[in-house]
């Protein structure tokens, strides 16, 4: 008879974990402390300039000032936090949690796990061949993979901080429910025969789920590791979308924005789903742009239907997507979303005119 005891980690490695946890908790308390203070020293910074108080240039440089330390500070929180919670979600759970999953709930489970697992566009193609080697239907993969950039909890969480929670909850809503429908969609019109031929010849591999024991600690290094990577590849993007709002902000006229994608025109949606297509930027560069159109009077429906197009159907995500995806199935996995894009632009048109 065999038995099978736990061994303790060794004194140092202890004392190295509670150094950590220590050192994370300070972090954030001078994190809150730089935070409450960025106004003030926006205002001062601001004032120390050559610049005329009033002036189209004094409030482009304000939020320009303003803006770009609060939402790098933000961002890099938030990944942080996110990246501990998403050491509970590795790719390898993911798949096999969603292999076997019949359409209408994998869907819902597909686009909710998408909320937590934001993998980038880079990550798309060997998730789509391990989802569908892992027997995941197709229609709950396009769930999976329309949810992951449009409503990831990076995107969520800056915009619960810059424009407010009912904006927040608003865009998780009607995100969600694009993902599903659309991925249900895709799933009834059973378009494997769609794929790239190489896709369909993977063998099925099975997801067995590997075993983890990660500490406190570890998950602190996850996080770490998180702001890293998605702080490294995204801050440039950042500060563009900030100064793109800037300019918005202090240089385009509030009536003129307002009419162009205000509520009262039909076109204003579609225009605005056009427009993103093309943009390449993640949910957190360009939530500053958001803020921007929100504060100069821009609609809510047409701006969020401009934000899900730049997330979820730009043009460089469709150019990965080309290597496990026909022609045919991109234009029919475009269509899908636009039209639900759309729909959710014009309901929010409606219900907040």
């Amino acid at each position: 008879m065999t038995t099978s005891t736990l061994t303790s980690p060794p004194p140092n490695q202890t004392l190295g974990d509670a150094k950590l946890i220590g050192v994370t908790i300070l972090g954030l308390i001078a994190w809150f402390a730089v935070y409450w203070q960025l106004e003030p020293f926006s205002n001062w910074a601001v004032a120390q300039m050559p610049i005329t108080p009033g002036s189209h240039l004094q409030e482009a440089a304000s939020f320009f000032i303003f803006d770009t330390p609060k939402v790098l500070m933000l961002l890099a929180l938030v990944v942080f936090a996110m990246g501990m919670v998403r050491s509970f979600f590795s790719p390898e759970r993911t798949r096999a949690f969603l292999a076997g999953k019949r359409e209408g709930l994998g869907n819902v489970a597909a686009a909710s796990l998408g909320i937590f697992t934001p993998f980038c566009s880079c990550s798309a193609v060997p998730l789509f061949v391990g989802f569908v080697s892992a027997g995941v239907p197709l229609g709950v993969t396009f769930s999976f993979l329309i949810a992951s950039p449009m409503i990831n909890e990076v995107a969520l969480g800056l915009l619960f901080a810059l424009v407010g929670w009912k904006v927040a909850l608003t865009y998780l809503g009607f995100g969600l429910a694009v993902s599903i429908i659309a991925g249900w969609v895709i799933g009834r019109l059973h378009l494997e025969s769609w794929l790239e031929q190489w896709v369909l010849d993977v063998r099925s591999g099975s997801a067995d789920l590997p075993s983890e024991h990660l500490t406190i600690a570890d998950r602190i290094h996850a996080g770490i590791e998180a702001v890293q990577d998605i702080f490294g590849r995204v801050w440039v993007w950042i500060i563009v979308g900030i100064a793109a709002g800037a300019f918005i902000h202090g240089y385009v006229p509030a009536e003129m924005l307002a009419g162009i994608m205000g509520s009262n025109h039909w076109w204003s949606v579609p225009a605005a789903v056009l427009v993103g297509i093309p943009i390449y930027s993640n949910a957190a560069g360009i939530i500053p742009v958001v803020e921007a159109l929100l504060g100069k009077g821009a609609a809510l429906g047409t701006v969020l239907a401009f934000m899900m197009a730049v997330t979820a159907l730009s043009a460089p995500e469709m150019i990965i997507l080309r290597k496990v995806l026909t022609a045919r199935l991109i234009a029919v996995f475009i269509g899908v979303v636009t039209v639900g894009i759309m729909a959710v632009g014009f309901l929010f048109n409606a219900l907040f005119t």
